[in-house]
């Protein structure tokens, strides 16, 4: 698989309501954006994201959309002008993400890593901040899979785990993730029924090395992979100035002693499979 996509963050593809990409100029946004855009502060994850909605937008046949989205709270993270003329079937276990769900044409609760689909269903099949959260990433994956059209597209949005964020989530109790949530985040409603933070596992598969040998190996081709900084830390530079500039320096020092190319900022990414 080759993993070197040459994608300019700072000048991503838009597109308009016709379906057609054109570039945006640096700091531009597109007129319209969902919600998961408007969340997220200024960094490399939304302009990874920006990434991302060109891509769908060129890529995925330009007619109505069969897409399953692999648990499904209240907030999308698919382009405006794919959302409206795609047929959208979300599968989550948690009644309450359920019922937060509100852009699904069909909600279904249930296990992503156990429930089928008819194979080829899908043009497109989205698992966003999921897979760190399942503990049989594999059956999951092989799923998403069989339930692809040939050509269609993956879409995985994760948590790098050999990351700072990504270690300190694996090994750190879920009730101090609640707390970051809530104080240092200031997201009142962290740890209620339907809400993040959520228990998470990091199967191996979660690791990206290891997603990349599954994708080999079941005829998948990336077409963009990007690891990027995890929004956290722009999050914090805003809120928590002092505590930012400590972990920008603890990450700089893990950077400096550790072996080859890494930058430990690099806390989540997002890959796009397409199914040969």
């Amino acid at each position: 698989m080759n993993k070197t996509m040459t994608i300019d963050l700072a000048s991503t593809a838009a597109v308009d309501m016709n379906g057609d990409a054109r570039v945006l100029m640096p700091g531009e946004a597109p007129a319209e954006h969902p919600q998961s855009l408007l969340e997220l502060p200024a960094g490399e994850a939304r302009e990874s994201l920006f990434a991302v909605h060109g891509i769908l937008g060129k890529e995925l046949p330009p007619t109505r959309l069969a897409v399953y989205e692999a648990g499904g709270g209240s907030t999308s993270f698919l382009p405006l002008d794919v959302l409206r003329r795609a047929h959208v079937t979300v599968v989550d276990i948690d009644e309450d993400q359920i019922r937060n769900n509100d852009y699904a044409q069909e909600t279904i609760l249930g296990d992503v890593q156990s429930y089928r689909f008819a194979p080829g269903s899908f043009d497109l099949v989205i698992c966003y901040n999921v897979i760190e959260h399942l503990a049989d990433v594999g059956a999951a994956l092989e799923g998403f899979c069989e339930s692809l059209k040939p050509g269609g597209l993956m879409l995985i949005g994760a948590p790098n785990p050999r990351s700072l964020s990504g270690v300190v989530t694996k090994y750190t109790p879920h009730w101090f993730h609640v707390w970051f949530y809530r104080h240092v985040r200031g997201d009142g409603n962290a740890g209620k029924p339907g809400h993040a933070p959520f228990p998470t596992f990091f199967h191996p598969l979660v690791t990206l090395s290891n997603l990349e040998t599954f994708a080999s190996t079941h005829g998948l081709e990336a077409i963009y992979w990007n690891e990027y900084e995890s929004p956290r830390f722009p999050e914090m530079r805003l809120r928590k100035p002092a505590l930012a500039a400590l972990l920008d320096a603890a990450a700089a020092v893990m950077n400096f002693v550790l072996p080859g190319k890494v930058d430990v900022r690099r806390g989540d990414y997002h890959v796009i499979l397409r199914k040969r």
